[in-house]
C-alpha cells in the first residue's frame, strides 16, 4: 500500500479522498489556491502547499505547480479527484515522469477516451453498441450536413472534445442545421479550444445510464452495477440513483459486460464510468469518463464498498478486492447536489457566507459529502456546490421518501439554495413512479421549482414566537442575573403591563402587524387569517411549537433584523420592522440597482440621462460562468452609472441609479 498521497483538487472531493486515505494510514497532502487558504480540505490534510492565485487556471490547473508540491512534500502518489486535471493525459504523464504514482488510468486510456469521436471509432471494432452517427475527421459543413440527412432527423450535434452540455445542439429539421452547426462550433472552440463536432441520432425520450467499472494491472476488470442519471438540467445531472429504475438482471449483465469491454479496449486501469444512452430495449455507448464520478457514493451505498480505497489499492499494484460474482447489490440509493443557486431565477448561482448551515443527521443510510462548514464562503472562482446528500433505503419508493425528508432538514442562511427544489423533485409522483428520462425537468419543471409565496400565518406565528423569546431573554438578561427571579422568565410574564406586544414583519412589499397577547401558558396571536393560541419551547434556533393546538418542530434563524423560518421543508425570509429604527425601503424599488454577486460587467447598456422603461435591460453581469441581466425596476431617468464594461464589481456594488420619483 502507498504511504503518502497528494490530492490535486479542492472542496468536497478532496475532503472525501483524505478521509479514506487517512483511514488506510496514508499521510495526506493538500494543495490550495489563495482563495482556499482556510478551506476545509486544507485543514483536513496532514500538510498543505500553496499553488497560486484563486483562478483555477493559475492554480489547480497548473501541472508544474502540483508536481512541485508533490516533490516538496515527498508524496508517493497523486489523486486527481474529479474535474480540473482528472482527465488530463499530460498530467498523468508528468506524474509518471516525476516517478509519482497517478491514481487513475494510463495516459493512453485517457487520450483514447478523451475524444468522443476517437473513442467511438475505437469501439466500432468491439461489440459495444454505438448510437447511429458520424464521428469522422472530415469536418466540412457539406459532409456533416450530408451525414445528418443519412442518419435522419432529429440529430444531435456534439463537441468532439466536450462535456457538460457545451457545444451541443439539437436539430429538428434540415433547414436549421447550418445555423446550429455554426453555433455549436463557436461554443466548442470557446469552451475547449477545439471546434470539431460529431453528429448522432437524437433520441426523443432517452435515459442516461452509466456503469461503474474497475480494472487492475493483473488483467481483472469488473462492473459495480449501474447508476441512472436521467434527471438533468441543461445536460447536467441533478439527481442520480442506483440501481436504475426497471433494470432487469439480464439487462444489467448485458450493459455491464459492454462497459467492461470498452474498458478493456483501451487497456484501462482504476475507476472509470462508461455512459450509455438508452431508449426502449436498446442502449448505446455515449462516452467514458476516465475518473471517479461525482455520483460514485450511490454505488458505494448499494455495494458497501469504498471506491476510493479500491483506487488506492489498484494504484498500489494490488488486485481488485472482489470478483464480479462477489459484488453485492443491496437496496436503493439516491444522491442530489445541494447548490448555492436560486431555482426561481433560472438557477442563478449565489455567492456569500454560510452564516448558518445545518445538514440532516448522518447514519448508515444518510451520508453528507461536503467541503464547507458554517462560516465558510461560497465564492465566484469555483463550483457553487455546498454538499452532496446521499440516502439509502430498502427499495426505491422508501429511498425517495428518505431523500425528501433529508432535504427538508437542510438549513442554509446567507445565500439561496436549491434544497426546496430537490425536496419537491423527490416527492413528485412521476419521479416516485420511476418515469424518468432526460426530458423530465422540461415536462415537470414548473411543478418542482418552488414559487415565491407570501408568508403564511404559520410562518408569521413561528417568526413571532422566536422573536418574542429573543426579546424576553434579552430583557431578562438586562434586568437580573438571578435565573430564579420572575424578571428572568421568558414566558411573557409582566407586572403592571398591558399584556400585549405588537410586532411588524416585512414580507416582500407587505408590512404585516402581528399582535401577541400574553397568557399564562403562551400567547394569543392576532394574525392576518385570524386569532390563534400559540406557544413554543425555544432551544437556540429550534422551536418545539404548538399553534392552534397542532404541535410542530421548526427552526427560526436570525441574522440581524432578518428572520429565516425553516418549516416543513421550505424556508421563508422576513424582515423585522424594529419600531426603534428608521424604516429603510427596498434599494431596487428606490432606484438603486446593485450587483447580486461579484463578477465582471460585460455590457453597460445605458448612460447617465437616459430614459428607461420598467423591465428594460441596464447592464449584463458575468459571474460563475453565467450571465445575469439587471433590469430597471420601474420607468425613470438614469441618475448615475457606477461602472464601465469590463470592470470587476463586488456583491452589493451600486451599478445603476435611477432618479428619485417626484413626490
Amino acid at each position: 500500500m502507498l504511504k503518502s498521497l497528494l490530492i490535486a483538487n479542492r472542496g468536497e472531493i478532496a475532503c472525501r479522498v483524505i478521509r479514506t486515505a487517512k483511514r488506510l494510514g496514508l499521510r495526506t497532502v493538500a494543495v490550495y489556491s489563495e482563495a482556499d487558504r482556510a478551506a476545509q480540505h486544507v485543514r483536513a490534510a496532514d500538510e498543505a502547499h500553496p499553488i497560486g492565485p484563486a483562478a483555477a487556471r493559475e492554480s489547480y490547473l497548473r501541472i508544474d505547480r502540483i508536481i512541485e508540491a508533490a516533490k516538496k512534500s515527498g508524496a508517493e502518489a497523486v489523486h486527481p479527484g474529479y474535474g480540473f486535471l482528472s482527465e488530463n493525459a499530460d498530467f498523468a504523464e508528468a506524474c509518471a515522469k516525476a516517478n509519482i504514482v497517478f491514481v487513475g488510468p494510463p495516459a493512453s486510456a485517457i487520450r483514447a477516451m478523451g475524444s468522443k469521436s476517437a473513442a467511438k471509432a475505437l469501439l466500432e471494432k468491439t461489440r459495444v453498441p454505438l448510437v447511429p452517427g458520424y464521428h469522422g475527421d472530415d469536418q466540412a459543413e457539406t459532409k456533416l450536413a450530408g451525414e445528418a440527412s443519412r442518419i435522419g432527423y432529429p440529430v444531435l450535434i456534439k463537441a468532439s472534445a466536450g462535456g457538460g452540455g457545451k457545444g451541443m445542439r439539437i436539430v429538428e429539421q434540415e433547414s436549421d442545421f447550418a445555423a446550429a452547426l455554426a453555433s455549436a462550433r463557436r461554443e466548442a472552440a470557446s469552451s475547449f479550444g477545439d471546434d470539431r463536432v460529431l453528429i448522432e441520432k437524437y433520441l426523443t425520450r432517452p435515459r442516461h445510464i452509466e456503469i461503474q467499472v474497475f480494472a487492475d494491472s493483473h488483467g481483472n476488470a469488473v462492473y459495480l452495477h449501474e447508476r441512472d442519471c436521467s434527471i438533468q438540467r441543461r445536460h447536467q445531472k441533478v439527481l442520480e440513483e442506483a440501481p436504475a429504475p426497471g433494470m432487469t438482471p439480464a439487462r444489467r449483465k448485458e450493459m455491464g459486460e459492454a462497459a467492461v469491454a470498452a474498458a478493456r479496449a483501451v487497456g484501462y486501469r482504476g475507476a472509470g464510468t462508461v455512459e450509455f444512452i438508452a431508449e426502449g430495449e436498446r442502449f448505446y455507448f455515449m462516452e467514458m469518463n476516465t475518473r471517479l464520478q461525482v455520483e460514485h457514493p450511490v454505488t458505494e451505498m448499494i455495494t458497501g464498498q469504498d471506491l476510493v480505497e479500491w483506487q488506492l489499492r489498484v494504484a498500489s499494484g494490488e488486485a481488485l478486492p472482489l470478483r464480479q460474482e462477489q459484488i453485492p447489490l443491496d437496496g436503493h440509493a439516491m444522491e442530489v447536489r445541494l447548490y448555492a443557486e436560486d431555482p426561481s431565477k433560472d438557477f442563478l448561482p449565489q455567492t456569500g457566507t454560510l452564516h448558518h448551515l445545518r445538514f440532516p443527521e448522518t447514519s448508515g443510510d444518510v451520508r453528507i459529502d461536503t467541503g464547507v462548514t458554517q462560516g465558510d464562503a461560497i465564492g465566484i472562482h469555483y463550483d457553487p456546490m455546498i454538499a452532496k446528500v446521499i440516502v439509502r433505503a430498502g427499495n426505491r419508493e422508501a429511498c425517495a421518501r428518505r431523500l425528501a425528508q433529508a432535504m427538508a432538514e437542510v438549513e442554509v442562511v446567507g445565500l439561496g439554495t436549491n434544497a426546496a427544489f430537490l425536496k419537491r423533485l423527490a416527492e413528485h409522483p412521476a419521479f416516485v413512479r420511476g418515469e424518468v428520462d432526460t426530458g423530465f425537468l422540461e415536462r415537470y419543471g414548473d411543478e418542482v421549482v418552488p414559487k415565491e409565496q407570501p408568508a403564511s400565518d404559520r410562518v408569521l406565528a413561528l417568526a413571532t414566537l422566536a422573536k418574542l423569546d429573543a426579546i424576553s431573554r434579552a430583557a431578562a438578561a438586562a434586568r437580573t442575573t438571578d435565573p430564579h427571579s420572575p424578571w428572568a422568565t421568558s414566558r411573557g410574564w409582566r407586572l403592571n403591563d398591558e399584556g400585549l406586544a405588537r410586532l411588524k414583519w416585512q414580507d416582500g412589499e407587505r408590512l404585516i402587524e402581528v399582535t401577541a397577547h400574553f397568557g399564562a401558558d403562551g400567547y394569543r396571536l392576532d394574525l392576518p387569517g385570524g386569532s390563534v393560541a400559540a406557544s413554543a419551547a425555544v432551544d437556540g434556533s429550534r422551536l418545539a411549537a404548538t399553534i392552534g393546538g397542532a404541535a410542530l418542530a421548526a427552526s427560526v434563524v436570525f441574522r440581524g433584523e432578518e428572520a429565516t423560518v425553516f418549516d416543513d421543508g421550505a424556508s421563508h425570509r422576513l424582515g423585522f420592522a424594529d419600531p426603534t429604527r428608521r424604516a429603510v425601503g427596498d434599494a431596487s424599488a428606490a432606484g438603486r440597482l446593485t450587483a447580486p454577486m461579484p463578477g465582471k460587467l460585460v455590457q453597460v447598456l445605458v448612460k447617465k440621462g437616459d430614459t428607461v422603461e420598467k423591465g428594460q435591460p441596464l447592464v449584463v453581469l458575468e459571474a460563475m460562468k453565467m450571465e445575469h441581466t439587471v433590469k430597471a425596476p420601474r420607468a425613470g431617468k438614469i441618475a448615475q452609472v457606477g461602472y464601465a464594461a469590463g470592470e470587476q464589481v463586488e456583491e452589493g456594488a451600486s451599478l445603476v441609479e435611477l432618479e428619485e420619483k417626484a413626490q
